[in-house]
Parts: C-alpha cells; sequence; structure tokens
C-alpha cells in the first residue's frame, strides 16, 4: 500500500513534462496531452507552484497560474493543480468541484479518475467512489478499444497501447484497492455486497475481482439473499471452476436444503480434491494454513455427508461426518451443526449409544444446535427410560 501511495504522489502530480520529454509524455498518457514547453510562461509558473511548500502561498501561485496561463486547453494543468491540492489538504469537496471540471474538459484523463477514487475513499463516500469507479473502469475501456489511427502501424500503435497501459498498472490497481476495501468496510450487508459485485463487473480483470465475487456471495448468504448469493456464486464459478471458496459454500447450501443434491455432491468432491492440490497463500504461517485448508475440508465432508444422508447412504454419511468432526473443532457452530447431523445418520443404524455421544458432542459447545441437541437427547433418554418400563 504505501509504495502505490509513493506512485500516486509521484505519478499523478507530474503528467505534463517540459520540452525534451513530449514523446514519453504523450506514450505514457491516457487523455488529453498539454505539452508544456520548456521556458515558457506555463513552465516557469508551473515550476515556481511545485517549488512552494506552505500551503497557502501553493495555493496562491495555483490561482495565478489558472488566471494567466491557465487557459485553453492548460486549464486542464490548471484544474489537476487544484485537485492535487485540495487532496493534500483533505478538503474533499473542493477537490471534487475541480476534478468534474476537469473531467468536463478531459472526459477520458485517468488520473483524475484515480484521484477522485482515491479523494472519495478518503472522505468515506463509497457511493461517490464507485460513480468515480465507473468513470475510471470507462475510461480504460476506451482506451483500450482505440482503433489504430489513420496513418499508424497497427502492431506499433498496440505496443504503444500496451506500454501506456503497462505505465498506467500500478496506479489503477491502487485505485481498484481502494474501491474494494471501501466496499469491504461497507456496514449494510446487501449494500456490501452490492459493491462488491459491482467492483467485479466493472474492473473484472483485476486481482480483487474474484475476492469481490467471494466476499459478495457469503454476504448475500448471510443476509439470506438466496437469488444474489446463488447468481454470484454461480457466476463466479463460471469464471473460475475451482474457486474453493464458491464450491464449498453451493455444497453446503444445497447439502443443507435437500436440493440439487447431485451438484452439491459434486462441489463437495471437488473442492477436496482442489484441497488435495492447494498451495498454502501467501502471508499465512504453517500453522494458519493448516487449520484453514482443514477448516474448509471438514466442510466439504460436512456437506458430502449431508447429502449422503439425504440420499439415505448412512453408512457413507456416518463416515464423512465422522471425517469432519476434528477438522470442525476449530469453528463450534460448524461443529456443533456436523456432530447433530451425525447423529440422525446414527440413528438411522439404531446405533443409539453412538447417536447420543454426537448429540452430547453438539450440546457442548454454544451454537444455535446446542437447545436441539439437548432436546434431542432428552427424548431419546425418555424413549430409552419408556421401552425399559414396558
Amino acid at each position: 500500500m504505501r509504495r502505490n501511495k509513493v506512485l500516486i504522489g509521484t505519478l499523478l502530480m507530474g503528467v505534463w513534462l517540459v520540452a525534451g520529454g513530449f514523446a514519453a509524455a504523450r506514450a505514457q498518457t491516457i487523455g488529453k496531452y498539454v505539452p508544456i514547453p520548456a521556458g515558457s510562461d506555463a513552465d516557469k509558473a508551473l515550476t515556481e507552484v511545485n517549488a512552494a511548500t506552505d500551503p497557502t502561498q501553493k495555493l496562491a501561485l495555483i490561482d495565478k497560474f489558472a488566471s494567466t496561463v491557465g487557459q485553453g486547453d492548460m486549464a486542464i494543468v490548471a484544474d489537476d493543480l487544484y485537485v492535487n491540492h485540495y487532496i493534500a489538504a483533505k478538503n474533499y469537496d473542493k477537490a471534487f468541484e475541480y476534478g468534474d471540471k476537469l473531467f468536463e474538459l478531459d472526459p477520458d484523463n485517468f488520473n483524475n479518475g484515480v484521484n477522485m477514487v482515491r479523494a472519495a475513499a478518503e472522505k468515506g463516500d463509497t457511493e461517490k467512489a464507485f460513480a468515480y469507479g465507473d468513470k475510471l473502469s470507462a475510461i480504460v475501456k476506451r482506451f483500450q478499444d482505440k482503433p489504430t489511427p489513420e496513418g499508424n502501424n497497427e502492431a506499433s500503435w498496440t505496443d504503444q497501447k500496451k506500454r501506456v497501459l503497462d505505465s498506467a498498472h500500478d496506479n489503477l490497481t491502487y485505485a481498484q484497492q481502494l474501491l474494494f476495501n471501501s466496499a469491504y468496510q461497507t456496514k449494510e450487508g446487501n449494500k456490501r455486497a452490492a459493491y462488491l459485485a459491482h467492483f467485479a463487473q466493472i474492473f473484472p480483470d483485476s486481482p480483487y475481482a474474484d475476492q469481490a465475487l467471494g466476499v459478495a456471495a457469503a454476504t448475500y448468504q448471510q443476509m439470506q439473499n438466496t437469488p444474489k448469493m446463488l447468481e454470484t456464486a454461480n457466476g463466479l464459478l463460471a469464471k473460475d471452476p475451482n474457486n474453493l471458496g464458491m464450491l464449498i459454500l453451493l455444497a453446503d447450501y444445497y447439502s443443507e436444503k435437500g436440493e440439487q443434491l447431485d451438484k452439491a455432491e459434486a462441489s463437495a468432491k471437488k473442492a477436496i480434491a482442489v484441497l488435495g492440490t492447494a498451495k498454502k497463500p501467501e502471508g499465512l504461517t504453517d500453522e494458519q494454513w493448516t487449520q484453514q485448508s482443514g477448516l474448509q475440508k471438514g466442510l466439504a465432508l460436512s456437506a458430502l455427508g449431508q447429502v449422503y444422508l439425504q440420499k439415505k447412504n448412512n453408512v457413507g454419511a456416518v463416515e464423512n461426518f465422522k471425517t469432519a468432526s476434528p477438522l470442525l473443532k476449530p469453528d463450534a457452530g460448524s461443529y456443533a451443526r456436523n456432530q447433530y447431523r451425525l447423529a440422525f445418520a446414527l440413528l438411522n443404524l439404531k446405533k443409539i449409544t453412538d447417536a447420543k455421544a454426537a448429540l452430547t458432542d453438539a450440546a457442548s459447545v454454544n451454537s444455535p444446535y446446542k437447545q436441539p441437541a439437548l432436546d434431542k437427547l432428552k427424548a431419546l433418554n425418555a424413549a430409552v427410560a419408556a421401552k425399559a418400563k414396558s
């Protein structure tokens, strides 16, 4: 994050280069190219602005720049100076004011798009951040789709566009990170999920896109918005068939509901297979990875056990529930649910003593399954007592 912030400070403040750098500037710019000849009044005024360290003095010099040389296309430079000044001063409303003026003059100004996303994110205005994120996405898309200019070589133009996009990559990733974080931190669940899904839609190639869809699907599940959960999860799996989180989510959902059991079984088995070859993610210790992958495998096994329970394959259900049990212990809710399910498979096999032990396990931790497990234990004990009397 820190490295990207440095890039923002250096790249966005230095878009318009002096004489001798015209070709490089043109090659690295998405948006209108504004040349500033070396030694010109604009060059001298801009040098004076950049040299000023006192914020009040800098703003006075920007005002002077805007009122004297900041005419025509040079107004783009003036507005950009205002934007960067007001972001540095954390006066975000003024930054938006001049950013919007800059977009009127240069709708494809990539650096302004990044700056506006940054300002909105820093202000904590997620709605505005995504409005500017839409603009930024459209800017990049229009540039990617630009046809070869008349008289240019197609291969050369393709190479030039690639260089421009490569030079913009870090700043684009920085803006995407800001948008992802803004969406993720949204407190209201359905809004959070909607922002995350929208993020993946406007930046499908972002390194955060799949993660955004995964969190969106899980959030929709928590909010009991089943249609959106299924739509998001299936959409992500269409893009990434081996997405572990979505395979487990669908296996868990369908097995619990007793619907599409073949799909639930296939998803659970595929999740287990994917885990068999999965590599430890960067940033996790060996211990953390062992626990995380174990919990994921436990969830998949428990879903598979539930599928077999629904299909009346009680022997298979018991086998999977028992294998899942130690893996799920770090998560009280998942562990209790697994033991509660195990008890019913054991009851179907007439293994009353083992079923009571599983129910005791389910009731031993605080979870939504505690009271149902206690109630079932009470009923079993009462039935055993009644049978003994008779």
